[in-house]
């Protein structure tokens, strides 16, 4: 028998499978080189990206919990101007599709980062991090309101020719009216889901644990809740959603296709075992195998309720 077909089409994109490495958890993907096979998962993307380098909030910004880990790292990154200089060039020698995760504090930092990303040949689509500040406008999170998260969505669609993806924040009342709002403003797809937000508190110093109070809450333990973002979200847009959260085994990944995710993104696992995503994908490919099951796309959105 031939092997199963695991490749997806995302927004004109051609992934050779549906595994994608989740921001944040992957740097810029050289520094998984020596890990992880580059050429045997289906997308690299990006840690995320701003106009100038950023250095991320004071320490401790990790602390493992029951379950998974909560993250304050606040999007340390080089910076636009460092990664082509520096990052591009690696990237330049992996087939593989990199997708750019990028954010800003206005609506128009994220358009002039979309149309610098734009330039550059090598990147294969964007991933907007909608879950920041707009200090323009008192502080709220674009990713919390919907008015906000069409502005800023629409501004990188103007600003751009590259598919556009939309990340999700899970820290909203209706995410199906957040997804309703990216897809009004024409993003290609929508990823999710972002951190939740959490704490973790120190007992004997009764202090916060992160030096930020708060931080993201990834790993197994958000699965359940991504699981169900996915599958409203899936049932209510007509563009492609890529499952993010928790996901650690080929059997995870399949769970979120089966919802009605086109793809995911493997992302905490990646601290635990570098090559996470490659054995997912394996894993996956094998569950096609033993099922006889001869197209991975048979299975997005196929539970039946």
């Amino acid at each position: 028998m031939s092997k199963p077909d695991l490749s997806v089409e995302i927004a004109g994109i051609t992934f050779r499978n549906p595994v994608m490495t989740a921001s944040g958890t992957f740097g810029y993907g050289e520094e998984f080189a020596d890990y992880v096979d580059l050429e045997s998962i289906g997308a690299i993307i990006t840690k995320g990206l701003s106009i100038k380098p950023k250095a991320g909030n004071p320490t401790p910004r990790i602390q493992e919990t029951t379950g998974g880990m909560l993250n304050a790292i606040g999007l340390q990154n080089v910076g636009i101007e460092a990664f082509v200089e520096h990052k591009v060039p690696f990237l330049r020698t992996v087939s593989t599709p990199v997708i750019v995760n990028f954010f800003g504090n206005t609506v128009e930092e994220y358009a002039e980062l979309a149309e610098r990303l734009d330039r550059i040949p090598e990147v294969t689509g964007v991933e907007i991090n909608i879950s920041c500040p707009n200090v323009k406008h008192g502080g709220i999170v674009f990713g919390t309101d919907p008015k906000a998260a069409y502005s800023v969505v629409k501004a990188v669609r103007e600003a751009t020719i590259k598919p556009v993806i939309a990340k999700l924040s899970p820290n909203v009342t209706d995410i199906v009216e957040m997804a309703w709002a990216c897809a009004d403003a024409e993003a290609d797809a929508l990823s999710l889901i972002n951190t939740l937000t959490g704490m973790a508190i120190d007992v004997k110093r009764r202090r916060p644990v992160l030096a930020n109070v708060t931080g993201g809450l990834s790993g197994p333990a958000v699965k359940p809740v991504a699981l169900r973002m996915v599958w409203q979200v899936a049932r209510a847009v007509k563009i492609p959603v890529i499952g993010i959260g928790g996901i650690m085994s080929g059997t995870d990944a399949l769970e979120f296709m089966l919802a009605g995710a086109s793809a995911v993104q493997v992302g905490t696992a990646n601290f635990l075992d570098p090559s996470a995503a490659q054995r997912i994908a394996g894993e996956m490919e094998t569950y096609l195998e033993q099922n006889g099951i001869h197209d991975v796309k048979e299975l997005i959105g196929a539970l039946e309720v």
